[in-house]
């Protein structure tokens, strides 16, 4: 009695979690498409591309000055002793040493420049999708712009609707 209390209630439990699964909707949206159309991201990027450009200008300067020392190098240095090619050999090593780690910082701060203008975009969109998606009675949402997404009904597409939610023609 009690193995058939066990395996009726198993059962039962299994229908309903069967029953539960048949019920989520499953739709999918190209989040890299929705994050595109939005004037956010168009001027973020442009605000981006403003700020690398005041980081390469001030990293040219930086190069300017070392190809001038290499130059002067060059043409001083059949006139120099040995002691002062030394001293302008470090002087150019540091140079170069400089401007290998201004590139880098300069690569980090594009970086982090990106995630903070573009942490508040994605979660703009990412709010509108969970709205839609739970006003459509969506249980899961697949973002196609990996291309992972081999087969999809237009109609479980939530692009359109997004976009809508976000005023985005």
């Amino acid at each position: 009695m009690k193995k058939f209390v066990i395996i009726a209630f198993v059962a039962v439990t299994g229908l309903f979690s069967v029953n539960a699964m048949a019920q989520s909707k499953v739709a999918h949206i190209n989040a890299q498409a929705l994050v595109g159309s939005m004037p956010e991201a168009k001027k973020a990027e442009t605000d981006l591309q403003t700020y690398a450009q005041s980081l390469e200008a001030e990293g040219k300067t930086m190069v300017d000055e070392y190809t001038k020392k290499v130059k002067e190098f060059d043409d001083k240095a059949a006139s120099m002793t040995e002691n002062m090619k030394e001293i302008k050999g470090r002087e150019i090593q540091d140079a170069q040493k400089r401007i290998q780690d201004y590139r880098e910082r300069a690569e980090t701060q594009v970086q982090q420049k990106q995630q903070e203008l573009l942490k508040p975009i994605y979660d703009k969109a990412r709010k509108a999708i969970e709205d839609v998606a739970k006003e459509k009675g969506y249980g899961y949402v697949i973002d196609s712009s990996a291309g992972l997404l081999l087969v999809s009904p237009t109609a479980d597409d939530l692009l359109p609707a997004v976009k809508t939610k976000l005023g985005i023609k």
